[in-house]
């Protein structure tokens, strides 16, 4: 038998063991509280840090595309045989991104057309291959900076090079004589060659006819004049 006594004392000391278990267990339900915030806390700024490095950049806007002016070609038709335009082995041409007439050697053993790039930088925009380049202006040491979208890449190779030359592709808008369209140009630097732009058969083709005799066949119409003048 258990004296009266030591069982008093005895339930004293187990009801102060069951206070302190209690006590115990309400602090370890706040430290795990704590603790599940700290967590949740760190996972959002995991989240938010994985997102500003996965947003993409702004890029700037497109560049407004300038086009050549409309023209009227019923006084120019002596200068068309069948319908075709007739040039000589030089002319002059216009480039409406640039605003500049150039002196271009006609080539048809060049496949695409070529134009004098200086500084040729290609960078994405919106998802898409872009070029910035650099062009000269007739007439000064001064350089246009202009902003394309890549349509292609080419090989080109040179006679004087045993490698061939690889090159962006991009379309351009452009007139000789009273003809206007729009063709691919490889960008390259011509600063070596006597004529920034070579035209090529992906412009000769169907529209052109060249008589190797003959220089400055065509004459760019007012129009195109009138707009550098205004420019």
């Amino acid at each position: 038998m258990v004296p009266k006594q030591d069982l008093s004392e005895l339930n004293t000391s187990v009801n102060t063991q069951r206070a302190t278990l209690v006590t115990m267990d309400n602090n370890a339900q706040f430290r795990h509280e704590k603790m599940l915030e700290k967590q949740q806390d760190s996972t959002d700024s995991i989240i938010d840090a994985i997102k500003t490095q996965v947003e993409k950049p702004s890029c700037p806007p497109a560049p407004a595309q300038r086009v050549c002016p409309t023209v009227d070609t019923s006084k120019t038709q002596d200068a068309r045989l069948k319908g075709k335009i007739i040039v000589g082995h030089v002319e002059k041409i216009y480039l409406a991104a640039v605003e500049q007439v150039y002196t271009a050697r006609i080539d048809s053993g060049a496949e695409t057309s070529s134009l004098d790039a200086r500084n040729i930088t290609r960078f994405e925009r919106d998802g898409s291959n872009w070029v910035r380049f650099d062009v000269p202006v007739p007439g000064s040491d001064t350089l246009t900076t202009l902003e394309k979208e890549i349509v292609r890449r080419v090989r080109v190779t040179q006679a004087a090079a045993e490698d061939p030359e690889r090159r962006v592709v991009v379309e351009l808008q452009f007139a000789i004589g009273d003809h206007q369209q729009v063709a691919e140009f490889t960008l390259t630097d011509r600063n070596d060659l006597d004529n920034e732009v070579l035209i090529g058969r992906n412009v000769l083709r169907d529209v052109m006819l060249i008589d190797v005799g003959r220089e400055f066949a065509t004459k760019l119409p007012e129009a195109i004049a009138k707009n550098r003048n205004d420019s």
